[in-house]
């Protein structure tokens, strides 16, 4: 090391570079579009509704509190801590492989960093012909690959939809119930409104070329 410090260094980086060949590069391309697609959604969240709104998706144990010195994160676990980030916020970081565990990392006058799980669900293939057939039936459509497009991103009530495509909400619900049908949408009531979400996990076996033009 000593002797030839930059022989030593390229000789290391030779080794990781091995070793994500050997041990993680095929796990990484399974998981990196489920990451990718739910940091997205949160960064969506926040854009269009709020921080509390992207925090609670992260976890129930989870909340925002405001008050007049300001706001904060309350992870409800047993160990106790807290920790003032100082204006430099939170990074929120997900995880294909620490399901069911939330950490909250902190040390005085660091960025506090959340680890939290995204679904896990296997990347893997095994759905019935028919199936799959549905699911590439149901995306072959120019309006329903539209509305991926947004659904990647965020959950939607069908008016928000419609209003953002400048169609009809029975137009919107025809869409979505051919899409449900085939699996590839989630739906879940808040309060009075019904919001639906492409399912990353689903459509990602399709393919990822699919599922990137969406996230693009």
């Amino acid at each position: 090391m000593l002797a030839d410090p930059p022989g030593t260094r390229a000789w290391v980086r030779r080794l990781l570079e091995d070793c994500d060949e050997a041990f993680f590069a095929d796990t990484w391309r399974r998981v990196r579009i489920q990451l990718a697609a739910d940091a997205r959604h949160k960064t969506e969240l926040m854009r269009r509704k709020s921080l509390a709104e992207a925090v609670a998706d992260v976890s129930s144990s989870m909340t925002l509190e405001e008050d007049e010195r300001g706001s904060r994160i309350v992870v409800d676990k047993l160990v106790q801590g807290r920790t003032a980030a100082e204006g430099r916020g939170v990074t929120f970081l997900p995880t294909a492989f620490g399901w069911p565990h939330l950490f909250a990392l902190h040390a005085p006058r660091w960025q506090p960093v959340i680890q939290y799980p995204v679904p896990a669900r296997d990347l893997g293939g095994g759905a019935p012909v028919e199936a799959v057939k549905l699911r590439l039936e149901a995306i072959a459509h120019p309006m329903r690959m539209r509305l991926c497009r947004s659904l990647a991103r965020g959950a939607y009530t069908t008016s928000e939809l419609a209003d953002a495509y400048g169609i009809t909400p029975p137009e919107v619900s025809r869409h979505l119930a051919v899409m449900k049908k085939a699996g590839l949408v989630t739906t879940q009531r808040r309060g009075r409104y019904v919001l639906h979400q492409l399912d990353v996990a689903v459509t990602a076996r399709l393919g990822s070329d699919f599922l990137e033009s969406v996230l693009r």
